[in-house]
């Protein structure tokens, strides 16, 4: 199987012959460990899910766990990013893309895919990634999703049918100007049902009902619905009482990484309309750049904002009962999720 790095050149894994394939992928591998024999058995297709906010250790997990993996079996592994803002080219710090040592140890896909003029949907994301999936099932490489981005994951290991239809802003625009009431009353009209699931106070998944009728004359729900994989999920979740210590030296460490030049050199290429420069981070260091703060006060705001960002994200997942947490500060996090794959994968 040849995976594309997209961002820095590493050594790509080579095609797994057929009988090695037949071994790993039939056959159960009993080796030794520090905690006694484990047994892998891969009679069914596994992916492999590492979730949970932001700044918990999903990508050192992740590297790690693919690193045993191939030393224990010989079987290598693919991290299939989970993030909505790492598939744009270009930015890059500020969404804490892998870096180059990463990649290196590991080959990444599903990042940097995307111009940043325009917008990458969910169902384009899902479509992508299952392809992925497959393809590494029928090659005899382990597929980790990894990553925060709740909408991505669900898509994937539940198979949601979602409308392909990308934001259409100049729409929402006129429609934001009716008032959050009236376009839930046009929603009610339009979308009967939609509307009877939507709260009359939650404009966003107003709008996208509204969005999606408008676009495809046909009500959203009627588009939607669930095809699950063929294949078994292990949905492995990261947490840690020290995230906000975590997240404020994230935002220092872009600084010292040269977020600034990334975010004036964008401004500079794009324009200061574009969207994703209004994302976190991002427009924050916006406004430093335009002199309305300073670096220390960006730095916070920086902070604060993905503290506040990475409190909706748990709130997400936590509504997932599919998900097994474990803490990401823990010392012994590697063996005790390894030990969880065991006899699994």
């Amino acid at each position: 199987m040849h995976i594309q790095r997209p961002i820095a050149p590493a050594k790509t894994p080579t095609q797994a012959t057929e009988p090695r394939n037949k071994i790993i992928w039939k056959q159960a591998i009993s080796f030794k460990t520090a905690r006694g024999n484990i047994v892998l058995s891969s009679s069914v297709p596994i992916l492999l899910v590492i979730c949970g906010a932001t700044a918990t250790g999903k990508t050192g997990l992740a590297i790690k766990l693919a690193k045993r993996l191939e030393a224990a079996t010989g079987r290598q592994s693919l991290i299939l990013s989970a993030d909505s803002r790492q598939v744009y080219r270009e930015f890059t710090i500020g969404t804490a893309k892998p870096s180059s040592f990463e990649l290196a140890e590991v080959p990444h896909a599903l990042v940097d895919i995307c111009d940043p003029r325009r917008v990458l949907t969910v169902a384009e994301y899902q479509a992508q990634a299952r392809e992925l999936i497959g393809t590494c099932h029928r090659d005899g490489v382990m597929p980790l999703l990894v990553g925060g981005t709740g909408l991505y994951i669900r898509s994937v290991i539940r198979g949601m049918k979602i409308p392909p239809v990308a934001p259409q802003y100049g729409l929402r625009s006129q429609l934001e100007s009716l008032g959050q009431a009236q376009c839930h009353a046009i929603l009610s009209q339009v979308d009967p049902e939609a509307a009877g699931r939507i709260h009359p106070n939650d404009p966003v998944r107003t709008l996208r009902a509204l969005e999606v009728f408008y676009v495809t004359g046909k009500p959203i729900t009627a588009q939607q619905g669930e095809d699950p994989p063929d294949y078994k999920v292990i949905n492995i979740g990261l947490a840690s009482d020290r995230q906000g210590d975590r997240i404020f030296r994230r935002a220092e460490q872009m600084m010292e990484q040269g977020f600034v030049t990334e975010v004036k050199e964008l401004v500079d290429r794009y324009g200061d309309d574009l969207p994703l420069l209004n994302t976190l981070g991002y427009a924050e260091v916006r406004q430093y750049l335009r002199g309305e703060i300073g670096l220390p006060e960006a730095t916070r705001l920086t902070a604060l904002h993905t503290r506040q960002f990475a409190k909706r994200q748990r709130n997400w997942f936590r509504s997932d009962d599919s998900i097994e947490w474990f803490d990401s500060d823990d010392l012994e996090l590697v063996d005790r999720v390894w030990d969880r794959l065991a006899g699994v994968i």
